[in-house]
């Protein structure tokens, strides 16, 4: 058996080395190292696998989520509705623009974020609610979709976890992460289900005076070379980055599908198990079926409930299998997003998550008997 990694971007490299290579070489003959040809092209070829009206390629997944905050025009004081049990750039961004924060809490078996939580949360002050497609599945779109034609509120996806997955709307229409609400962003930050070899991310939207608005924010509030109509920040992709992500967007579906089967692995190894809860899907199949297409397992995250958790990442440690614990620490408890009117009974589910909560090496070169190892490895230890 060879090594566990987390991700194994090396291997995934491997199967892509030519058109990389080539790709880059062509990039440094000819020295079009911002906004060049290969940039433009991978946002085209992401606008049509999307099915969205406009790709804004920008510096990384946290300008993204930024940029896409200052395109709507939120001001100092504006309330952003948005998931507790989240990464933490989700909520930087809201407090760097002053905007006021609002972490709610989530459902214990999808781990996003709790419509009824959001309703409870609203206020005058509401501007916008941002939904966290965590580990790599939309939250409840159509639901949040009616709250926020109901007050009035802008819809911005975290997509950084769940690009390729697929909603399915109540009458059947299906849409791309990212793509659903009035702004979507997402990042290719290496261990992503797409990701560069380096910092990368994009914006989505079908709105075209806010594209227009957000390509001139990315580029220090120009349109015209020297004239700054908009107040903007400097974060553009390069286009070696853009290069590598456009080798890879075409296996795109082909990567979520191996991550998918990982997934069915690792949950028909642990059905059963009492102590041990796979992580469901939105479908409620627990990620086993083969048509489902709502989850691309960014992480593959299981609850362990008998208190071991803590006890299984040492154990990991010991047998050679990386591990993640995502997150240990809700951002309702973070120093720097500690705030007076958060109580600890508003967030019961997030509370025990960060108790719970494992994740498992996922990639697209994992093996078979990596996985009966590691499940195996799981199942000796929580029941032992």
């Amino acid at each position: 058996m060879k090594k566990i990694q987390m991700v194994d971007l090396d291997g995934q490299y491997q199967g892509i080395k030519e058109q990389v290579n080539s790709a880059i070489a062509s990039i440094l003959e000819n020295s079009t190292f911002i906004n060049g040809p290969e940039v433009k092209a991978f946002q085209g070829d992401l606008e049509e696998y999307l099915g969205v009206k406009h790709v804004i390629p920008c510096g990384n997944g946290t300008d993204a989520l930024q940029i896409a905050m200052m395109g709507l025009g939120l001001k100092p004081g504006d309330e952003v509705i948005t998931a507790d049990f989240t990464f933490a750039a989700t909520v930087e961004v809201i407090a760097l623009l002053q905007l006021t924060p609002v972490l709610v809490d989530v459902y214990p078996d999808n781990f996003n974020i709790d419509i009824a939580a959001i309703e409870r949360a609203i206020t005058p002050k509401t501007r916008a609610i941002v939904p966290v497609h965590l580990f790599g599945q939309c939250a409840n779109m159509e639901a949040i979709l009616a709250l926020a034609e109901k007050h009035n509120l802008f819809v911005i996806e975290d997509n950084a976890q769940a690009i390729g997955a697929n909603y399915t709307f109540s009458d059947g229409k299906k849409q791309k992460a990212g793509t659903i609400g009035h702004v979507g962003a997402t990042s290719f930050f290496p261990s992503k289900n797409l990701g560069a070899y380096g910092d990368g991310g994009a914006i989505f939207t079908n709105d075209d005076a806010l594209a227009h608005t957000l390509k001139g924010i990315v580029n220090h509030g120009m349109y015209e070379r020297y004239h700054h109509d908009v107040v903007g920040v400097n974060s553009r992709l390069d286009s070696i980055q853009a290069a590598v992500l456009r080798a890879k967007l075409p296996k795109l579906d082909e990567y979520c599908g191996k991550r998918r089967d990982a997934a069915r692995k690792y949950s028909k190894a642990f059905k059963g198990q009492e102590n041990i809860v796979v992580p469901k899907t939105v479908n409620d199949c627990e990620g086993i079926c083969d048509t489902c297409d709502c989850h691309v397992f960014h992480q593959y995250t299981l609850k362990i409930t008998n208190g071991k958790r803590d006890g299984l990442v040492k154990h990991f440690a010991e047998k050679g299998i990386p591990c993640g614990v995502y997150y240990p620490i809700p951002l309702h408890k973070q120093k720097a997003y500690a705030d007076s009117r958060y109580r600890e009974e508003d967030f019961p589910v997030t509370n025990q998550l960060v108790q719970q909560v494992i994740s498992l090496p996922m990639h697209t070169e994992l093996e078979d008997d990596q996985i009966e190892y590691i499940t195996k490895t799981v199942i000796d230890f929580v029941n032992g």
